[in-house]
């Protein structure tokens, strides 16, 4: 798969709507492409008239700068907000509770305290709505096959595997979603700021209490051990 055009897409601004230390952002394409695709379920939020709406919703990279994926006709989100809107999708990638019992240095000084590690991914961007059923049925697909190949392999099920009068009927109950992107701001807060042996033993601790993910993450990506 092609990677985002980050370029201008991922960059700090100085009015940047995150907290985001310079030792954790992220700006590696490659990185934030990985979180997106292993992460697909992102929160949604979009200043909607009468007030902040959230929405959590599968979405799925459309070549280079766009996501697609769809919400119920029921849902006021596109009759609440207008086509061109801004819109933020949040991706939560590897996270965990961080205990201060984990870092060997704690035995020396005792100069820890809890924290919680993570990685996310902010994308902004356009909205665009639709409802043609030729489009419908792409993003559909798209969705479907991507899902069911990672969970069923070559049994997985397939639009044409419902009733033609059915699948038309669920495609009706549906509205189209894609963002244009025009930002990108990635957060790794995965460690970088403590010592290699503190962050070692943080990773260790992770992996025993099942987050392999996470401890994953610190080890190869928190920088120098």
């Amino acid at each position: 798969m092609a990677l985002f055009h980050f370029g201008d897409i991922v960059h700090q601004k100085p009015e940047v709507p995150m907290y985001l230390p310079q030792h954790f952002a992220e700006t590696d394409p490659a990185r934030i492409e990985a979180l997106i695709d292993a992460h697909p379920l992102a929160c949604v939020v979009a200043q909607a008239e009468g007030g902040m709406v959230a929405n959590h919703l599968p979405l799925l990279r459309d070549g280079a700068g766009r996501l697609i994926g769809h919400i119920a006709r029921a849902n006021p989100l596109h009759t609440r907000v207008a086509q061109g809107a801004e819109l933020l999708a949040i991706f939560q990638g590897a996270e965990g509770y961080i205990s201060p019992n984990w870092y060997p240095g704690k035995a020396d000084h005792h100069r820890h305290v809890p924290t919680w590690n993570y990685e996310v991914a902010h994308v902004y961007g356009a909205a665009r709505f639709f409802d043609d059923e030729k489009s419908l049925r792409a993003v559909v697909g798209r969705l479907t096959k991507r899902f069911e190949q990672e969970t069923n392999g070559a049994e997985g099920w397939r639009m044409a595997d419902a009733p033609a009068d059915y699948m038309e009927q669920m495609l009706g109950q549906i509205i189209g979603l894609e963002i244009t992107i025009t930002r990108v701001l990635a957060k790794s807060k995965i460690g970088q700021n403590r010592e290699a042996e503190d962050r070692l033993g943080a990773a260790e601790g992770l992996e025993a209490r099942g987050n392999p993910a996470l401890a994953r993450a610190m080890r190869e990506r928190g920088g120098p051990l």
